[in-house]
């Protein structure tokens, strides 16, 4: 499972999380500050949020990535 977090405080408003993942990311409306919207990406949504983390211009976005786990009997 893969979990996403901001640092809001860290937020400069640059709007790249909303614009290469917006099903993850928006922006409030006073400030223009990152929003989360889902910390919890799907597997088909990690390619979006690893754009989002890699654009953010103050690295406010950190995607923790664990690696599945396949049970062998």
């Amino acid at each position: 499972m893969s979990r996403l977090s901001v640092d809001r405080d860290a937020c400069r408003g640059a709007g790249q999380c909303a614009f290469n993942a917006p099903e993850l990311f928006d922006q409030d409306e006073d400030e223009g500050l990152v929003v989360l919207l889902n910390a919890e990406p799907s597997p088909g949504q990690l390619p979006s949020a690893r754009r989002a983390a890699d654009a953010c211009p103050n690295r406010v976005i950190v995607l923790a990535e664990t690696p599945e786990r396949t049970d062998r009997a």
